[in-house]
């Protein structure tokens, strides 16, 4: 059996690997996911069971806890295997040639994944708009890329390193709460206090309105006089959830503020023109002479 397991596979040089070795590799890989998937599940339930841990720094360690448990994993492989350290210096600097030709735009993606992983300013669970007009909540952090589910149910894989050369609004950084802005119009000679409370009370009865005063105040501003309308803003902080959904979260404050006017009896105005024709027209045309008289004559 032990001749069996000393059968040579590969062997370079002064290096020799044997099936014994090459299961010893794979054997201590394979702890090292196992344990590494043991602690992410951990802090998981650590956060999930107690309030006072964010669960988005929770997945930060974890995902940090999974690369530096691999990566020890890798270095123990090797070394039973009875890899020779002193070449794989050389290995690295081969490889750091490689990455500086075609390995480039993977490494750039692992480190500014690394980077966000550590700075914080990107974590699951965040609402986030790209430069590029991809929008949507981040799902997962990973080696390469970043998953991003859309509204519309749609998963975008998003390269790491966008999030660090391109600018990222995210709704939801520092706060789960998203101020939305609501535009509409009433007719001139509408009684403006009468059609706010009206507005304001149909929007806080909306379910998503997050109405605490004084910080997340729902409030209805006048913008200006336009054409056919005097125009108006409804300002509401919605939750988190809701801002995972802007176009429904929206369609619910326009449906809301439609029903609020015209059940209050306020006029809703819409661009017109007024042609107005002045008689007598075609008769002071006649006596000064004008084109149309002349060719009548």
């Amino acid at each position: 059996m032990l001749d069996f397991l000393n059968i040579t596979l590969f062997e370079f040089d002064d290096y020799r690997l044997s099936l014994l070795a090459l299961l010893n590799i794979i054997a201590i890989l394979v702890a090292g996911w196992i344990v590494s998937r043991l602690a992410q599940r951990s802090l998981t339930r650590l956060a999930g069971s107690n309030k006072r841990i964010d669960q988005r720094a929770a997945y930060s360690i974890g995902r940090i806890l999974h690369y530096i448990i691999i990566t020890i994993a890798l270095l123990m492989s090797l070394s039973v295997a009875g890899f020779n350290f002193t070449k794989l210096a050389i290995v690295a600097g081969a490889l750091s040639v490689g990455i500086g030709f075609g390995l480039q735009g993977i490494a750039n993606n692992f480190i500014s994944g690394v980077i966000m992983l550590f700075e914080r300013n990107i974590n699951v669970g965040d609402v986030v708009e790209l430069q590029s007009g991809t929008f949507g909540t981040i799902k997962e952090i990973n080696v390469r890329s970043t998953l991003i589910n859309t509204p519309d149910n749609m998963d975008v894989l998003v390269p790491n390193s966008e999030f660090l050369s391109a600018q990222v609004t995210n709704w939801t950084l520092r706060e789960g709460l998203v101020r939305f802005r609501i535009p509409f119009g009433v007719a001139y000679g509408t009684d403006k206090d009468a059609m706010r409370d009206a507005v304001l009370k149909a929007a806080n009865q909306v379910a998503t309105t997050v109405n605490i005063e004084p910080r997340y105040p729902t409030r209805v501003f006048m913008t200006g006089f336009g054409d056919s309308s005097l125009d108006f803003v409804l300002v509401v902080w919605v939750t988190h959830e809701a801002a995972q959904a802007p176009t429904r979260t929206k369609s619910a404050y326009f449906w809301a503020v439609d029903t609020a006017l015209r059940e209050g009896g306020f006029e809703i105005p819409f661009p017109q023109r007024d042609l107005h024709l002045r008689t007598g027209f075609d008769q002071r045309n006649a006596e000064a002479g004008g084109p149309d008289a002349q060719a009548g004559e």
